[in-house]
């Protein structure tokens, strides 16, 4: 029996989509002999200081968007957030943590890191952000976490290096723009 693709798209910064990872999981586990999940990108946080002033006010913002987001985590006890989840560190955009994630993706899929290895990826990522206030957009954070995974540094950012993962990623953010993907 062939299994039904389902393709989803998220961003690293999203709180909807770290909430989302518990049930996605057990959709995974579930499903896991009926369904092949692919997740892909889409740029929620691509500029995080001009979605957040633009939303949240000119002056106020990241601590406006704080008090949402703790409001929202509260809803959901089995999450971790930070009580200074954008106050102290506000990473520039998303997109370098959406590149360096599509990097793994490739690194994965072309053999380089076992089954699974991305999916990892992208929770730590997301957990180092909301519950660590670590700054995603920085590359060698990034690093910090695969190297923690034992992923092969090397060729994840060789794939950065030598464009792939930058058409893979830009690849994703059209086809999410094209379906009408919002954040």
């Amino acid at each position: 029996m062939s299994k039904i693709p389902i393709t989803y798209f998220s961003d690293a910064l999203c709180i909807w989509a770290y909430i989302s990872e518990a049930r996605i999981q057990a959709v995974r586990t579930t499903f896991a002999e009926a369904i092949d999940l692919e997740i892909r990108f889409c740029s929620v946080f691509g500029n995080t200081a001009s979605k957040i002033r633009k939303t949240w006010g000119q002056d106020d913002g990241y601590e406006r968007f704080n008090q949402h987001l703790l409001e929202v985590a509260a809803r959901f006890p089995e999450l971790k957030v930070a009580p200074t989840v954008w106050l102290g560190t506000r990473p520039a955009s998303s997109m370098a943590a959406h590149l360096y994630l599509k990097a793994v993706q490739l690194a994965e899929a072309a053999g380089h890191c076992l089954a699974g290895s991305a999916e990892k990826m992208i929770k730590s990522v997301r957990h180092a952000f909301f519950e660590h206030a670590r700054d995603i957009s920085c590359r060698a954070e990034l690093r910090k976490i695969a190297d923690q995974l034992a992923l092969p540094s090397r060729v994840i950012e060789t794939t950065i290096d030598d464009g792939r993962a930058f058409a893979a990623l830009s690849s994703d953010y059209q086809d999410a723009d094209s379906l009408g993907v919002e954040g």
